[in-house]
């Protein structure tokens, strides 16, 4: 081996993209005026926020509950009216249900708009919509599911078996038939995987919508926050995690079952 060949006779190439990361991460600093030193210049209000944040009130946890179930009913509503859509809308997504690339491109043109939304200008637009509560995040949820889970389907559909389709087509079978008999059965473990993955990523998601007005915990969090309340604060995020690690570790186990 030559010594051309080796990774180490292009050290130069390697020194000057570090150089350019730096000058670019220097550059972000100075426009953004970001001081690493003005951590240090606030350790009192630091040390004034942690004394108070590292002491949750436990006793506040009686009144979460019912947020925190209605966020919890939020998602799984959402999810669920997401998933519901989504399923037919990623059938007609992939040519090997509808045979058109046409519509298929136009499908999946319409589920990357609808992707590339974030969650919480999305609930913003639904708040505007619908109005504040609980029912706006579960239509934030819902539209948010219906764009991860369509597209996570139509990729399972094109890889998919091609066998049974071309043995009910033989037969005279149409294009729902054909969606139905042959297609759906192969995938139906894989969309419950999906449905769980989804149901994990919403309850994270929606513990946060409520600081745009979409109802559950988030609203109290957010309140809680802006009277600098932070021993509650700190209590809210404890539950929020433990709810959160326990809905992750029941999804994992389904879908692991499922697999």
């Amino acid at each position: 081996m030559k010594l051309k060949d080796t990774i180490h006779f292009n050290w130069y190439k390697h020194l000057f993209i570090v150089l350019v990361i730096g000058l670019c991460v220097a550059a972000s600093a100075g426009v953004t005026e970001a001081d690493i030193l003005d951590v240090f210049g606030n350790l009192e209000q630091m040390s004034g926020f942690l004394s108070r944040f590292l002491k949750p009130d436990f006793s506040y946890i009686p009144k979460l509950i019912g947020p925190m179930i209605s966020t919890l009913q939020m998602s799984v509503v959402g999810t669920a009216l997401g998933v519901v859509f989504a399923v037919p809308v990623a059938f007609l997504g992939t040519t090997v249900v509808t045979g058109n690339r046409v519509v298929t491109s136009a499908i999946r043109f319409f589920l990357d708009i609808i992707r590339t939304i974030p969650n919480l200008l999305l609930a913003a637009l639904m708040v505007a919509i619908v109005g504040i509560g609980e029912f706006t995040g579960v239509m934030t949820i819902a539209v948010f599911t219906f764009g991860l889970v369509s597209q996570l389907v139509y990729e399972a559909i094109e890889a998919i078996d091609e066998g049974p389709i071309e043995a009910a087509v033989s037969v005279g079978a149409n294009k729902v038939q054909v969606a139905f008999w042959s297609v759906a059965p192969q995938i139906m473990s894989q969309v419950a995987g999906y449905t769980f993955y989804a149901l994990e990523v919403n309850v994270r998601a929606s513990a946060v919508l409520g600081y745009v007005g979409a109802g559950g915990i988030g609203i109290i969090l957010n309140s809680s926050l802006a009277l600098l309340q932070y021993d509650r604060v700190s209590i809210i995020i404890l539950l929020i995690l433990v709810v959160v690690a326990a809905v992750d570790g029941l999804s994992e186990a389904i879908r692991r079952r499922l697999a």
